[in-house]
């Protein structure tokens, strides 16, 4: 197969599709892999390392689409880049399409094989090719948060885990996934007082066992988000509804219950937001303050460390990859039905259901497609 690596043109967004290491991979089993010039440099990769394990370097994004059967990316495609995607190519990255009208009915018009990072499932129906970058936006949610809490970034100017003789700083963490577990293990092995939500008895037990004490798990309900947003220095969103968008737990009233220089993190902002105030932000400006209180919404929060972020997410997508490239699309998702859930878009047709529900816009069973 020929496979495609672009530049990636988000704002910010410095990691690479592939790695040389991947690229490697590819190379020995046959594929031919075209790379976009400086494609690679952002995550520590120059041009030379791609042609030495054999890739191809080409000068310009169009070249990239239009060689290339299927185009491996990190981000999804923006507006500049629609006319470039051919019927037919297979498209391999995060979409995140329930959060975007314009991108959903882009790639219908282009009627390209959008498979979906975020999407995939593996045998435990977790969401392998998304866990690593979750990892990484958990973990840098706090390092921001803790950050924009200094009064010079116009937060209340606390430290997070405080000092001896002063109290640390209150974390209230909404959803007990992979994304708030991360972030509850760093705000609380920063020392502050952590208090982690979620819907589900099961993974309360489970945090319960494996968060240490600072960390208090509670069920979550309207009633109890509203007590705690009080009081609370820090709050990082961290719900996950897979393709779906993001449920809006915090509602612009409720801003005026906390106080000012409260710093509120949306890490869910890709699928929406959970606050409802959320508006994307970049990495070049990622702040804004309504009602007094700073949100941080950047949509690619692990783009700021692309070095850590592209060699952990190549190691979960690469085996897909070279499925995909060996057997074509259609044959790698029969024989495995987690990658099939990658599916969302087949030549102009909504195959998960949640994006179709999302825009009320009409729903094709995955079956019939694949046959």
């Amino acid at each position: 197969m020929i496979i495609g690596v672009p530049k990636e043109i988000k704002n910010n967004e410095n990691r690479v599709g592939l790695t040389p290491a991947s690229v490697s991979e590819l190379v020995k089993d046959r594929n031919t892999v075209y790379v976009e010039a400086s494609a690679g440099l952002g995550s520590g990769f120059a041009d030379q390392e791609y042609i030495n394990v054999g890739a191809q370097i080409l000068t310009d994004a169009a070249s990239i689409y239009g060689e290339s059967e299927m185009i491996v990316k990190v981000k999804e495609p923006l507006s500049s880049e629609y006319d470039l995607i051919r019927e037919g190519q297979i498209l391999f990255t995060y979409f995140h399409f329930a959060s975007s009208e314009e991108l959903t009915l882009g790639m219908q018009a282009r009627k390209a094989i959008c498979i979906s990072y975020e999407t995939v499932e593996d045998h435990l129906k977790r969401l392998p090719l998304l866990i690593p970058m979750s990892e990484v936006a958990g973990r840098m949610s706090v390092q921001q948060g803790a950050k924009y809490l200094e009064k010079p970034q116009h937060g209340k100017g606390i430290l997070l885990g405080g000092v001896p003789g002063v109290p640390p700083a209150k974390v209230v963490i909404l959803g007990g996934g992979v994304v708030g577990t991360e972030a509850a293990k760093m705000a609380a092995g920063l020392g502050a007082e952590v208090t982690i939500l979620d819907i589900s008895m099961d993974r309360l037990r489970y945090l319960s066992e494996i968060l240490p004490p600072n960390v208090t798990p509670i069920f979550s309900s309207e009633d109890t988000i509203r007590r705690l947003i009080k009081t609370a220095d820090l709050i990082i969103g961290a719900i996950l509804v897979p393709g779906a968008k993001a449920p809006k737990l915090i509602t612009k009233e409720m801003l005026r219950e906390m106080t000012k220089g409260t710093v509120l993190v949306d890490v869910a902002v890709d699928q929406g937001g959970c606050f409802e105030t959320c508006v994307p932000t970049t990495h070049e400006n990622p702040t804004f303050i309504e009602e007094g209180i700073l949100h941080y919404c950047v949509a690619n929060i692990p783009g700021a460390v692309p070095i850590t972020s592209t060699q952990a997410l190549n190691n979960v997508t690469l085996p897909y990859a070279k499925v995909i490239a060996a057997k074509g699309w259609k044959k790698a998702c029969k024989a495995n039905m987690g990658l099939a859930k990658g599916l969302n878009i087949i030549n102009g047709q909504i195959v998960y259901e949640p994006i179709a529900n999302a825009f009320n816009l009409p729903h094709h069973t995955l079956e019939n497609v694949l046959v």
